[in-house]
């Protein structure tokens, strides 16, 4: 599975989910909703979050019997330094 496969609010989901200790999807909804002043509803943020957890990079956990946790697996973190190397490739020539 690459990063491309993946939809743009798919990737912003991994990242966030990266840079956070086991974060809720409630946890997630708010940090992206405060990052890109944008509402999300749980109808299109659960669902992308599953597809995170089938693609294998993210695992999904238990806080307690109502809540979910997150978290980025080694996959996960390999596809994000894959994409990372490559943005930098074409980054890195407009940016010089």
């Amino acid at each position: 599975m690459t990063l491309f496969e993946l939809t743009g609010f798919q990737r912003d989901l991994l990242v966030v989910i990266a840079g956070l200790d086991q974060p809720s999807g409630q946890t997630i909804k708010e940090n992206i909703e405060d990052d890109a002043g944008v509402d999300i509803n749980h109808g299109r943020l659960y669902p992308n979050l599953d597809t995170l957890v089938n693609q294998g990079l993210v695992e999904k956990g238990q806080l307690d019997r109502r809540t979910n946790y997150y978290e980025i697996t080694a996959d996960g973190k390999e596809a994000l330094q894959d994409r990372e190397s490559w943005e930098r490739e074409y980054i890195e020539e407009v940016v010089a």
